[in-house]
Formats: C-alpha cells, sequence, structure tokens
C-alpha cells in the first residue's frame, strides 16, 4: 500500500499560490504599519506642540503632494500594464509598466530633495520625537518602494529581449504589492504633513 498523501479530496481555495503568498505577506506588512501608526498617534498626542512645529515649519507639503501624484498615478498605469499584458498587447504594457517605473523612480528623487533639506539644516531622527517617526516611517516606506521597483524593472527590461516577458500573473501579483505600497502613502502622507495646523509667524 501506498504511503503517499492524497490530498485530491481536500477543498482549494481556487486563488493562485503566488498571490495567497502575496496577500499573507501584505497582511504582516499592515501589522507593521500598523505599529507604526498607533505609536504615533499615542505620542503625538503627548507632544502635541513638538509634532505642530516640527511639522508646520520643516515639512514641505508641495513636495509630498507631488510624491502623491507620482504614486497614485503608479498604480494606475501599473493595472494598465497588466490590463495590456493579459491581452498580449507587448508594446502598450512596456509603456505603462515604464510609466510606472518613472513614476517610482520620481517619488525615490523628491524623497532624496526632501531628506537632503532635513540634512542641511542639521534635521536628523535624533532630533526629536517628530522626527525620529518621520524619518521611520517613510524610510521604511522608501524601502517598500525601492522592494518594488526591482522586480518591476527585470519585468520591464525582460520584456525586451526576444523571449517576451508573457507572465501577466507575475505582474498582478507584484501589482498587488505596488498598490499596497501606494495605499501606505495615503496614509503617511495627511499622517505627516496634513494633520498638523499650519503655524503663523
Amino acid at each position: 500500500m501506498s504511503l503517499a498523501l492524497d490530498l485530491r479530496h481536500e477543498p482549494v481555495s481556487g486563488i493562485n499560490h503566488g498571490k495567497l503568498v502575496m496577500w499573507i505577506f501584505l497582511a504582516s506588512e499592515i501589522m507593521f504599519f500598523s505599529g507604526f501608526f498607533g505609536a504615533f498617534i499615542v505620542l503625538r498626542n503627548a507632544n502635541i506642540d513638538i509634532f505642530t512645529q516640527s511639522s508646520a515649519e520643516h515639512l514641505n507639503v508641495a513636495l509630498a503632494s507631488l510624491n502623491t501624484v507620482f504614486l497614485i498615478s503608479s498604480s494606475l498605469t501599473m493595472a494598465l500594464s497588466i490590463y495590456h499584458l493579459e491581452r498580449n498587447n507587448k508594446a502598450l504594457f512596456q509603456v505603462f509598466l515604464g510609466i510606472t517605473l518613472l513614476c517610482a523612480f520620481g517619488f525615490l528623487v523628491v524623497k532624496y530633495f526632501e531628506y537632503s533639506a532635513k540634512f542641511h539644516h542639521h534635521i536628523y531622527p535624533r532630533t526629536n520625537i517628530f522626527f525620529a517617526f518621520y524619518f521611520l516611517m517613510t524610510g521604511f516606506h522608501g524601502l517598500h518602494v525601492v522592494g518594488g521597483i526591482i522586480p518591476m524593472a527585470w519585468m520591464f527590461v525582460r520584456s525586451f529581449t526576444k523571449k517576451g516577458y508573457t507572465n501577466a500573473r507575475r505582474v498582478e501579483v507584484l501589482g498587488l504589492y505596488w498598490h499596497f505600497v501606494d495605499l501606505v502613502w495615503i496614509f503617511l502622507f495627511p499622517a505627516l504633513y496634513l494633520l498638523f495646523p499650519t503655524l503663523h509667524p
């Protein structure tokens, strides 16, 4: 008698394995960011003056708004790249995935200028509790942006080879991750840049 385990009678989810793993990964990431936001809210209420002054005087809302446009636009172009790859439209897949990459790099470039301005004014994570959270939360989010760029760039470059790139499921799984990165920023942007009243001299 065979000792092999027969799982054919077991129910299946009907969800692609890659997509299921990505959902599980994103659930763990939500726990990380939920902890950050929870601590941020508690410490913000205990240090409201420091948080208000630091945000109003040293954060650039215009640059952060530009980054918001970059990420929201990139979510749309990512969805369009998946749509066209599923329909075997290689050219439009490359166009929209390329735009998504440009938006991602644009986000990092803007964040570089933001960080450079802080360092130029001798503002670091150790400056106060607000900037400790600012660098922690935006830095952790920035690492997620880089984490999305790497496979995205590989797929984009691969699409120009003779073999091309035709695995729409993997692009869709990457799209789930990228939409999550966008969603996190939608919460970070108002929490860090808009939550506090503007100070007037």
